[in-house]
């Protein structure tokens, strides 16, 4: 019995989990064209001179700007990095202290080690983007200022 509930546990948060994720990501983003579509067509019902270029800039969010994004993994990148580092020295503290045989200990340092590692790639992920894209963020700072 407790074989089956393992199993069960590992096939939800493994496969539905993502799964049922993913799919409310679609249709949260349908959701949204749909929305935007029948606004613009109730606006276009009321008043057919209306500006429909200037109206879908409005309704759409404006992106992201790719300095924003990588400033993003950048935050993202410490704050993993970082707790990852405390979750180990957690771990190593508590197992100097009570021994090294309990599961808890162990779990707090594969949590902290795969923290810590998911940190490291996001920071490398930010530094190399940096300077790949160093001249579309340029452009896009003189792209702004001409707006």
């Amino acid at each position: 019995m407790h074989n089956i509930i393992a199993i069960i546990s590992v096939v939800g948060c493994g496969i539905a989990l993502p799964i049922f994720s993913i799919w409310s990501g679609i249709r949260s983003e349908m959701n949204k064209e749909n929305n935007r579509k029948e606004i613009l067509l109730k606006a276009l019902e009321k008043n057919p001179d209306v500006d429909i270029e200037d109206l879908m800039r409005k309704l759409n969010p404006p992106k992201k700007l790719i300095k924003e994004k990588l400033l993003r993994k950048l935050l993202w990148g410490m704050m993993l990095f970082f707790a990852g580092i405390g979750l180990i020295i957690a771990a190593v503290i508590i197992g100097y202290r009570e021994g090294w045989g309990s599961d808890p200990i162990y779990f707090t340092g594969i949590c902290g080690a795969i923290c810590f590692a998911i940190g490291m790639g996001l920071l490398a992920n930010y530094h190399i983007g940096k300077k790949m894209l160093a001249d579309e963020m340029e452009a896009e700072r003189k792209n702004l200022e001409k707006q």
